[in-house]
């Protein structure tokens, strides 16, 4: 979808998520993520939705549809856009205390901001996410690492595959 905005580029990122929130949480979904980033000649609004169980086709079309039609109505984004609305993917992104509690036990990759324990960086599982710091168990150093909350840069979930045999 191609549209020409007139409103200020200040504060777009948030009206927009609004307005996609809005849909998502009518329908039962979770906005995993929203980004404005320059693409080509214009701007590329990215919204990233899911659902428990996974989501379908069917249904990020018609949450492209309905965020369509609200954009157009508020006109939150300076210049012209494209909008594109998909899963996160198997790797989701972990963007709040709550994704962490809702992943307990699944494969993770967390980067902080500052070495903590002499490093930035761990693969792990996820054991708790309580009192602002996320725990994960590091399998190969049979112990676990504290991340405090505050201090991760970013977490993604691991794509696992089913052992065979």
């Amino acid at each position: 979808m191609e549209g020409a905005g007139l409103g200020k580029q200040d504060g777009a990122l948030e009206r927009v998520r609004a307005a996609a929130e809005r849909v998502t949480a009518a329908r039962g979904f979770e906005l995993v993520d929203a980004e404005i980033r320059r693409a080509g000649g214009g701007q590329q609004l990215r919204l990233f939705v899911d659902r428990p169980g996974g989501i379908g086709l069917d249904d990020l079309q018609s949450v492209s549809e309905e965020v369509s039609a609200i954009l157009d109505a508020e006109d939150p984004i300076a210049g012209s856009y494209t909008l594109e609305v998909s899963s996160p993917g198997l790797d989701r992104p972990l963007k709040t205390e709550a994704d962490y509690r809702r992943f307990v036990g699944r494969l993770a990759k967390l980067s902080s901001y500052e070495l903590i324990d002499g490093r930035r960086h761990w693969t792990g599982r996820i054991a708790s996410c309580e009192e602002g710091v996320v725990t994960l168990s590091l399998e190969q150093e049979k112990t676990d690492a504290r991340i405090p909350w505050a201090k991760i840069a970013h977490g993604r979930l691991e794509v696992e595959f089913p052992q065979q045999g």
